[in-house]
């Protein structure tokens, strides 16, 4: 599909992708993932019920991502969406009816990639015919975003399992939950608040989900087209780098898939050279130069650049927070025969 509608920005190949070997230090706080685990969650929960399922889930993920390397970022995403709406549940999966509009439609949404949905739809009816009515979706799309993580070459997040899939999906309950690219910073920061995260783990979740991926040209053709300036550019991006976007984005009316990588330089490695394209004037979003220029995120965004682990390690701890977010557990949710629909 890429090769299709998207114009890529600085090419660079995705097929080395690796898996990081490092280990990574898991929260250090007593308790930490005992507090923030509801206690039916745990690390074996399939061991019984559905022994294959791992296997079957490394062997979907990664055959997906080998034939089709923006599924990483896609998932990332869609995993994101799902949790900070409604909680980990698979809302986002559900397709509308004409009597209820689902999140997935909600236009913040619509941009989701389908590359995401058809890796858990083939992980889906793989454990189906492996484990009938065992394995919940939301599951299976909290599992798939660990292992595609670490396929891209990033760290390890220990996710533990048992949720239940919900049972309410409605695009009016997406827009107080979600950030746009031009959400203000005070408002991001209270949007990750809610959800009990920190401002230091906000921006690592922000460095997660634009390490990878791409963005389409209307997310930041104000900055390139029509910002007020006497350029009609915004001055904070690198001139090089607004001059190629401006080139690669010229038909984006009439052609709306054209997108360009969040990422230009290493776009299909999960690493810390988003925050070193922040401060070289390489940050695509609005939202993305915004950590640059708050002096909240700015000494994060610094630190996050300088020292790898250091990102990691805080992605980790933000990922085990927001895969718990809201989830639901025995009779508050089911398992869905079909990810699209309730049962």
């Amino acid at each position: 599909m890429a090769s299709r509608f998207l114009l890529f920005l600085f090419l660079s190949s995705l097929s080395g992708a690796v898996i990081a070997q490092s280990a990574i230090k898991l929260p250090s706080k007593a308790g930490h993932h005992r507090r923030t685990t509801p206690p039916k969650l745990t690390d074996n929960y399939y061991a019984k019920t559905c022994p294959k399922f791992d296997q079957i889930m490394q062997d979907t993920v990664y055959a997906k991502q080998s034939t089709n390397p923006t599924t990483a970022a896609a998932i990332l995403r869609t995993f994101f969406h799902d949790c900070m709406v409604e909680g980990c549940d698979a809302s986002v999966l559900i397709s509308s009816t004409p009597s209820n509009q689902a999140e997935k439609d909600y236009d913040i949404n619509q941009s989701l990639a389908g590359d995401a949905f058809d890796l858990v739809t083939r992980a889906k009816s793989a454990l189906e015919l492996a484990c009938p009515n065992v394995v919940s979706c939301a599951d299976i799309l909290a599992l798939a975003t660990r292992n595609i993580i670490k396929f891209v070459g990033g760290p390890f997040i220990p996710i533990q399992l048992g949720r239940k899939d919900g049972l309410v999906s409605m695009a009016s309950h997406v827009e107080a939950n979600l950030a746009r690219t031009n959400t203000s910073m005070e408002r991001m920061i209270e949007m990750f608040k809610e959800k009990g995260l920190t401002i230091e783990e906000m921006v690592a979740l922000t460095g997660g989900g634009h390490t990878i991926g791409f963005s389409h040209c209307k997310e930041f053709s104000n900055r390139i087209f029509t910002y007020p300036a006497p350029s009609g550019v915004d001055p904070s991006l690198n001139p090089k780098f607004a001059d190629r976007l401006k080139k690669m984005c010229a038909n984006y009316q009439v052609n709306p898939t054209i997108a360009a990588f969040n990422d230009p330089l290493t776009p299909g490695n999960f690493d810390n050279m988003y925050f070193k394209n922040l401060k070289n004037g390489l940050g695509l979003l609005a939202s993305d130069q915004a950590l640059m220029n708050d002096p909240r995120t700015k000494p994060i965004v610094d630190k996050f650049a300088a020292d790898q682990a250091a990102f990691f390690q805080t992605f980790v701890e933000a990922m085990v927070k927001t895969s718990v977010t809201g989830v639901k557990t025995g009779k508050h949710g089911e398992v869905r025969v079909r990810c699209d629909r309730f049962n």
